[in-house]
């Protein structure tokens, strides 16, 4: 019989999420950044770190004329390599969680970008 040791959680997996800081300050920034086409919402954070796919990321966005820091746990659903092609900035794509702050913050998100959501132009850099 032929026994494997236990497997052991990789760092990625077993470390606390990293923290990440993103402020829009304009309308077309949150356009471009915002990602619909994810359940939950999300948006894409310019970064020159390296993720994984399903990494935990608590991100502290900053949108449009609200002072308020919004925190969100969320996960990578999109990676945007170095020299990626279009020249497409390096990054990640947050999705945003299933929970009642990330759907507020995604209403938030919609209310602030109103009927340029609607205009059928890509929203995300992704």
């Amino acid at each position: 019989m032929v026994t494997t040791p236990p497997l052991r959680p990789t760092a990625a997996a077993s470390s606390k999420p990293r923290v990440l800081q993103l402020a829009i300050k304009e309308k077309p920034a949150l356009y471009a950044s915002y990602i619909p086409f994810f359940p939950e919402g999300g948006v894409f954070v310019p970064t020159p770190h390296e993720y994984r796919l399903g990494e935990g990321v608590y991100l502290l966005l900053t949108i449009v004329d609200d002072p308020q820091r919004y925190p969100i746990e969320g996960k990578v659903a999109w990676i945007n390599p170095a020299n990626a092609a279009n020249h497409r900035p390096q990054g990640i794509g947050v999705r945003f969680p299933a929970d009642d702050k990330a759907r507020q913050l995604k209403v938030k998100i919609e209310e602030v970008l109103g009927a340029a959501e609607a205009s059928g132009k890509p929203t995300s850099t992704i």
